[in-house]
């Protein structure tokens, strides 16, 4: 029986790759040649020229995302079905590493997981791997785990360890455990503290984990729910609608060198205490100290020594939760970029297969675009403003005017398809969803189409304020400014109208300068300018509007119709250890085996 849902020969997986780097540089090379006519309608110089180069690599990775796209278009076809799981199952743990989190929350989550894994006829050990230093929140944790393993661990199943020393961050909070205790299991479900799996979920994971032993790491794919805001709610319906497209095309341009998220997946243990030990970098942080997106470099690494690291866009039940306003996703942002950033120093590491590297190279892209698209708008304007005026009679004794081309139509073009690179994606992906029936479950094709278009224009909209986030925290890790490890503001929500203003003033002070620039010394491109400028002068009403609760008649998702049974579970179970309030005491049994 073939053993991957996602196995490609190797010719497959490399003309997948090819199709996507060949629709990028076709597009990008469209684009660049687009602009240059229009340059040279008028004079070609040297901001032309530095435009066209920005055009070039911002169009590629516009274009790579939309081939990602139109890759996972096709559904799985043919495929045979999950392997059975065979009982007894190896040792399995469910790591959970949690720092500074809310400890009700998730011992209400390892509750609702706990129940559905028994009901799946599942026995599965779940470690509580703690970072937590100050002492008041320690104390609530050890009072709210303390009560967990009270009311649910009747055969000592749950374990929970406080760190005395948080080197390495979550990468070594896992190291930690795997070093002292891991010789105990075959396999670790990982998590992060607002993660949800169904018991179903993790049965099929350790099947597959079970029936192929090369198989070093199966990655979900996380659905987001529990967002209550506008901008919660798009992102989690973009979660849901968008992503099994995206990710069914990532899994056949990858092969068996795939993602890992650094949650919500399985891992097999041998493979990551040999591959997995992550270095301390030489020197200062941003790019020294501690690797931030670990989850990357662990995916490589497991590549480098052999093992297969996949995603399975079959496997639902998977869940996490998102943040509720661009302030917490800007916060969490940062720390991603750094992470990525960080990863210069890696690409050229020693054994790494190509793809790994590739894949270090793309997640450095992913911030740096951000910059690009900045200075492209910069350079337009530079452009415009330094073009040497019309000559109409260039020869000499020239009896009628010669009037220079219009670059309109060059300069339209080019939008047209850039706009399409951005929608074009999304309108093929809603089009799917109505001929194989999956709109059914985001409210029916009409409400599914108007949730794509409004989040569409919504995302059109806040695009410019995440672009000067972004490229803010490009400019800080460049310079040498560490963000840190911020913590994580779950349950982050609705902003009020200062904080708003006081997140998004400098945005809209950029905007208004940017604009008045353009209208004095460069009228003509006002009317480009105006979908950028206008948006960031709104940033603080943007800002705060997004974070409000959303109307539920927009952005449907499965979750909203039938919730899954193990989010359900979690809701109840917290609703009631909530009202009871937290307790003083616990202990702190270290996470070993029983």
């Amino acid at each position: 029986m073939p053993r991957d849902p996602h196995r490609h020969s190797t010719w497959t997986t490399w003309a997948n790759r090819g199709m996507a780097l060949c629709f990028a540089a076709l597009c990008a090379a469209a684009a660049a040649g687009l602009l240059a006519q229009a340059g040279f309608n008028l004079g070609f110089g040297g901001w032309d020229a530095v435009r066209v180069a920005l055009i070039l690599v911002t169009t590629a990775w516009l274009a790579w995302g939309a081939a990602q796209a139109f890759l996972g278009l096709p559904p799985l076809r043919g495929l045979p079905p999950l392997p059975k799981l065979q009982l007894p199952h190896p040792p399995t743990v469910m790591l959970l590493p949690i720092c500074n989190e809310d400890p009700v929350a998730a011992a209400a989550r390892i509750a609702a997981m706990d129940a559905s894994m028994k009901a799946a006829g599942l026995d599965v050990h779940i470690a509580i791997l703690s970072d937590t230093r100050d002492p008041e929140a320690l104390a609530r944790e050890r009072a709210a785990f303390g009560l967990l393993r009270e009311r649910i661990d009747g055969a000592g199943r749950i374990f929970y360890r406080n760190r005395t020393s948080n080197e390495g961050r979550k990468a070594g909070n896992i190291e930690d455990f795997v070093r002292k205790s891991g010789g105990a299991y075959e396999f670790a479900v990982i998590l992060d503290a607002d993660s949800l799996m169904e018991g179903a979920t993790i049965r099929s994971l350790i099947a597959r984990m079970q029936a192929e032993p090369d198989l070093g790491l199966l990655q979900t794919l996380p659905k987001i729910v529990g967002a209550r805001s506008r901008f919660g709610r798009a992102m989690q319906f973009s979660a849901s609608f968008h992503s099994p497209v995206f990710a069914r095309g990532l899994a056949r341009m990858q092969g068996r060198t795939g993602p890992f998220w650094g949650h919500n997946a399985i891992v097999r243990m041998r493979a990551l205490a040999e591959c997995c030990g992550l270095p301390v970098l030489d020197g200062k942080p941003p790019f020294g100290g501690t690797i931030l997106s670990h989850d990357y470099v662990e995916a490589a690494l497991l590549a480098r020594g052999g093992w297969r690291v996949e995603v399975d866009t079959r496997i639902g039940g998977s869940f996490e939760e998102g943040p509720d306003n661009m302030i917490s996703f800007a916060r969490r942002d940062r720390r991603w970029c750094q992470g990525n950033l960080q990863h210069m120093r890696l690409v050229n590491a020693p054994g790494l297969l190509g793809w790994s590297r590739f894949v270090f190279v793309q997640g450095i892209v992913s911030y740096l675009v951000s910059i690009c698209w900045g200075a492209f708008l910069i350079a337009s304007i530079a452009a415009t403003i330094t073009a040497p005026p019309p000559d109409y009679f260039p020869e000499p004794y020239q009896l009628f005017p010669v009037f220079p081309d219009d670059r309109t139509r060059e300069i339209v073009a080019l939008a047209i398809g850039i706009g399409g690179l951005l929608l074009l994606p999304k309108l093929a992906i809603l089009a799917e969803a109505i001929v194989t029936r999956r709109a059914r479950r985001f409210g029916g094709a009409a409400r599914s189409a108007l949730s794509v278009v409004t989040e569409t224009a919504l995302t059109s909209l806040i695009a410019p304020l995440m672009l000067m986030y972004q490229s803010r925290a490009v400019l800080e890790v460049l310079s040498g400014r560490d963000g840190g490890w911020p913590a994580n503001q779950r349950g982050e929500g609705q902003l009020t109208w200062r904080e708003g203003w006081a997140a998004g003033q400098w945005i809209a002070l950029w905007g208004a300068s940017a604009l008045a620039v353009v209208a004095w010394f460069a009228p003509d491109l006002l009317i480009w300018m105006a979908p950028v400028g206008v948006p960031m002068i709104l940033a603080p009403l943007l800002i705060t509007w997004t974070s409000r609760p959303g109307a539920h008649t927009l952005f449907t998702v499965p979750d909203d119709l039938r919730p899954s049974p193990v989010v359900a579970a979690y809701r109840r179970q917290l609703g009631r250890w909530s009202e009871e309030g937290p307790r003083n005491g616990g202990d702190d049994r270290a996470a070993r085996p029983a």
